[in-house]
Protein backbone atom coordinates (compact mmCIF):
# COMPACT_ATOMS: atom_id res chain seq x y z
CA UNK A 1 0.00 0.00 0.00
CA UNK A 2 1.50 3.20 -1.13
CA UNK A 3 1.53 6.77 0.78
CA UNK A 4 -0.43 9.65 -1.44
CA UNK A 5 1.65 12.40 -2.45
CA UNK A 6 1.64 15.33 0.05
CA UNK A 7 -0.61 18.39 -0.96
CA UNK A 8 -1.21 21.94 -0.31
CA UNK A 9 -4.18 20.90 1.32
CA UNK A 10 -4.83 20.22 4.48
CA UNK A 11 -5.90 16.80 5.70
CA UNK A 12 -9.34 17.27 6.92
CA UNK A 13 -9.08 16.90 10.92
CA UNK A 14 -10.06 13.25 12.26
CA UNK A 15 -12.89 13.37 15.10
CA UNK A 16 -11.00 12.76 18.72
CA UNK A 17 -11.76 13.10 22.12
CA UNK A 18 -9.03 15.71 22.19
CA UNK A 19 -10.11 18.08 19.52
CA UNK A 20 -10.81 20.48 21.82
CA UNK A 21 -7.49 20.34 23.38
CA UNK A 22 -5.80 20.79 19.98
CA UNK A 23 -8.26 23.82 19.38
CA UNK A 24 -7.24 25.45 22.56
CA UNK A 25 -3.61 25.09 21.93
CA UNK A 26 -3.92 26.84 18.77
CA UNK A 27 -5.58 30.16 19.66
CA UNK A 28 -3.85 30.30 22.76
CA UNK A 29 -0.54 30.04 20.75
CA UNK A 30 -2.03 32.00 17.84
CA UNK A 31 -2.65 34.97 20.77
CA UNK A 32 0.52 34.58 22.15
CA UNK A 33 2.44 34.83 18.67
CA UNK A 34 0.13 38.26 18.19
CA UNK A 35 1.34 39.03 21.44
CA UNK A 36 4.87 38.42 20.94
CA UNK A 37 4.89 41.11 17.52
CA UNK A 38 4.95 43.82 20.25
CA UNK A 39 6.26 42.53 23.04
CA UNK A 40 9.95 42.46 22.80
CA UNK A 41 11.42 39.13 24.12
CA UNK A 42 8.67 36.88 23.35
CA UNK A 43 8.64 35.22 20.19
CA UNK A 44 5.96 35.57 17.37
CA UNK A 45 7.18 32.30 14.52
CA UNK A 46 7.64 29.37 17.07
CA UNK A 47 3.97 30.30 18.11
CA UNK A 48 2.08 30.97 14.69
CA UNK A 49 3.85 27.60 13.75
CA UNK A 50 2.79 25.60 16.87
CA UNK A 51 -0.40 27.30 16.39
CA UNK A 52 -0.79 25.74 13.11
CA UNK A 53 0.07 22.73 13.76
CA UNK A 54 -2.55 22.32 16.38
CA UNK A 55 -5.00 24.18 14.22
CA UNK A 56 -4.26 21.05 11.70
CA UNK A 57 -5.31 18.43 14.59
CA UNK A 58 -8.24 20.66 15.85
CA UNK A 59 -9.48 23.77 13.72
CA UNK A 60 -9.70 23.40 10.13
CA UNK A 61 -11.00 26.93 9.44
CA UNK A 62 -7.97 27.99 11.70
CA UNK A 63 -5.46 26.47 10.03
CA UNK A 64 -7.25 27.45 6.36
CA UNK A 65 -7.20 30.35 7.89
CA UNK A 66 -3.49 30.30 8.71
CA UNK A 67 -2.41 28.98 5.48
CA UNK A 68 -3.87 31.73 3.50
CA UNK A 69 -2.75 34.67 5.55
CA UNK A 70 -0.29 36.88 3.78
CA UNK A 71 2.51 37.26 6.03
CA UNK A 72 1.78 33.83 7.98
CA UNK A 73 1.19 31.52 5.05
CA UNK A 74 3.90 31.68 3.21
CA UNK A 75 6.52 31.18 6.27
CA UNK A 76 4.09 28.16 7.72
CA UNK A 77 4.22 26.46 4.18
CA UNK A 78 7.89 26.17 4.01
CA UNK A 79 7.63 25.08 7.55
CA UNK A 80 5.77 22.28 6.36
CA UNK A 81 6.65 21.62 3.34
CA UNK A 82 10.51 21.54 4.12
CA UNK A 83 11.22 22.11 7.71
CA UNK A 84 12.67 25.53 5.44
CA UNK A 85 13.28 29.19 7.34
CA UNK A 86 13.71 32.13 4.49
CA UNK A 87 16.99 33.75 5.21
CA UNK A 88 15.22 37.00 5.89
CA UNK A 89 13.46 35.34 9.00
CA UNK A 90 16.68 34.21 10.15
CA UNK A 91 18.94 37.94 10.20
CA UNK A 92 15.78 39.23 12.08
CA UNK A 93 15.34 36.68 14.73
CA UNK A 94 18.85 36.36 15.03
CA UNK A 95 19.10 40.34 15.09
CA UNK A 96 16.35 40.75 17.41
CA UNK A 97 17.86 37.85 20.05
CA UNK A 98 21.14 39.78 19.74
CA UNK A 99 19.01 43.44 20.56
CA UNK A 100 17.29 41.72 23.55
CA UNK A 101 20.67 40.26 24.81
CA UNK A 102 22.70 43.69 24.67
CA UNK A 103 19.18 44.72 26.55
CA UNK A 104 19.51 41.49 29.28
CA UNK A 105 23.47 42.62 30.26
CA UNK A 106 22.35 46.39 30.84
CA UNK A 107 19.23 45.49 32.49
CA UNK A 108 19.86 42.12 34.72
CA UNK A 109 20.81 42.51 38.54
CA UNK A 110 23.28 40.01 38.12
CA UNK A 111 25.58 39.06 35.34
CA UNK A 112 24.87 35.24 35.10
CA UNK A 113 21.05 35.57 34.37
CA UNK A 114 21.75 37.56 31.27
CA UNK A 115 24.32 34.72 30.14
CA UNK A 116 22.10 32.37 30.77
CA UNK A 117 19.07 33.96 28.67
CA UNK A 118 21.83 34.87 25.86
CA UNK A 119 22.84 31.19 26.18
CA UNK A 120 19.90 29.73 25.54
CA UNK A 121 19.09 32.19 22.14
CA UNK A 122 22.81 31.24 21.37
CA UNK A 123 21.44 27.88 20.96
CA UNK A 124 18.39 28.96 19.06
CA UNK A 125 20.53 31.13 16.55
CA UNK A 126 22.73 28.34 15.89
CA UNK A 127 19.68 25.75 15.20
CA UNK A 128 17.67 28.26 13.39
CA UNK A 129 20.84 28.97 10.88
CA UNK A 130 21.54 25.49 10.32
CA UNK A 131 17.65 25.01 9.00
CA UNK A 132 17.50 24.48 5.31
CA UNK A 133 16.21 27.50 2.65
CA UNK A 134 12.93 27.30 1.28
CA UNK A 135 13.30 26.64 -2.70
CA UNK A 136 12.98 29.69 -4.84
CA UNK A 137 9.28 30.54 -5.49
Amino acid sequence: MSTPPPSDEPAPVRPSRFRWAWWLLAYASLGLGIVGIVVPGLPTVPFVLLSAFAAARGSQRLHARLLAHRQFGPMIRDWQAHGAVSRRAKRLAISMMSVCAVIMFLTAPKWWMAATGTGFMTVVAIWLWARPEPPPR
